[in-house]
């Protein structure tokens, strides 16, 4: 924007300047937006590719057209956006499929609306130097996470399945952190999305070794991230989650159709992005997203069923869980 504002000045034109921003003055812009219904979409971090289709969907016009206001907001000191959407703070947001099937168990109202990508791209990652090569290797190692009771259960199950021991692995809480400054220095092991974390590294020219998780056991292809909203919005207004899942869905596709001007439309929302790290990783997800999918976002109830036997089998989940009840399709175009 500061080149169009240079550019207005130097023809001293007020209707450039309007212009600039699509014609409307801030106040006429006020006013284009009344009539819409006010949606907060909570990230469960900092904005990056598995976001992409909300960002095309709000700069495409696709949620203005579903008459929708969208407030896309990143989680604050403490909160997640699994808490923010089962308390209404938030009507939507992006989480996992371990977080939805844990708080499932727990009478914690949350439901998958969509699968943001199809299949599980994520791994255990560390550096190819320490030789961690299985998962019998992360005994006497330091694995840093985000601290979530989901993600410290499907660990200690890989690695009870493994036959190694769970509690010889040092667990720490990095949250929200740099993988690439993290791994080695604050942590031997770190759970990675391949399409981001896994694509910088090859960019920063750091060689690092993993172990995808759908390769250590079939239950564990399942999904993630997830677009999450609560009970009572998809039961009491659910024309509003309609429309809301139709233009996410035009954002998601059009990121699958067209991953150049996608990644372009992430980094004028988000500009303190790496260019080249987001252009290369949207490449890479626009080939995941759907996936071998029928359409983007559907979920089947045996990837959601197979994930919480494995769990329940090892004693990591012990209610009762309804796989059906978990996640829905009906709010997809």
């Amino acid at each position: 924007m500061n080149k169009h504002w240079l550019f207005a000045l130097l023809l001293s034109s007020l209707f450039l300047l309007a212009a600039c921003t699509n014609g409307a003055s801030p106040e006429e812009q006020d006013e284009s937006k009344a009539g819409l219904t006010d949606v907060t979409v909570m990230l469960d971090w900092f904005p990056n590719t598995n976001h992409t289709g909300l960002y095309v969907a709000q700069q495409k016009g696709f949620f203005e057209e579903a008459g929708i206001n969208v407030t896309i907001q990143q989680p604050g000191e403490g909160t997640t956006a699994d808490t923010m959407v089962a308390s209404g703070t938030a009507d939507f947001g992006i989480s996992t499929q371990e977080n939805v099937t844990l708080a499932r168990t727990k009478d914690i109202p949350v439901v998958s609306v969509a699968a943001i990508i199809q299949h599980n791209t994520s791994s255990f990652a560390s550096l190819a130097e320490d030789n961690i090569t299985t998962v019998n290797d992360f005994e006497g190692k330091r694995y840093g996470g985000w601290g979530s009771e989901s993600e410290e259960a499907t660990l200690r199950g890989v690695m009870q399945n493994a036959g190694a021991d769970p509690d010889n692995v040092e667990m720490i809480t990095l949250g929200a952190t740099d993988f690439l400054k993290a791994i080695g220095r604050d942590a031997d092991i770190m759970w990675i999305f391949d399409g981001w974390d896994l694509v910088g590294a090859e960019l920063a020219g750091k060689d690092i070794h993993t172990i995808p998780l759908r390769e250590i056991d079939p239950a564990l292809d399942y999904y993630t991230p997830v677009l999450i909203s609560n009970e009572s919005l998809l039961s009491e207004q659910p024309d509003l989650a309609k429309s809301f899942m139709d233009a996410v869905s035009k954002g998601y596709t059009f990121a699958i159709e067209e991953p150049e001007e996608a990644a372009d439309i992430l980094l004028e929302a988000a500009p303190e992005l790496d260019a080249e790290l987001v252009k290369k990783s949207q490449a890479y997800l626009s080939k995941e997203y759907q996936a071998d999918a029928s359409a983007w976002g559907i979920q089947n109830e045996d990837v959601w069923q197979r994930y919480a036997d494995w769990m329940s089998e090892r004693g990591l989940i012990e209610d009762s869980f309804t796989a059906v009840d978990a996640f829905s399709n009906d709010f997809l175009p």
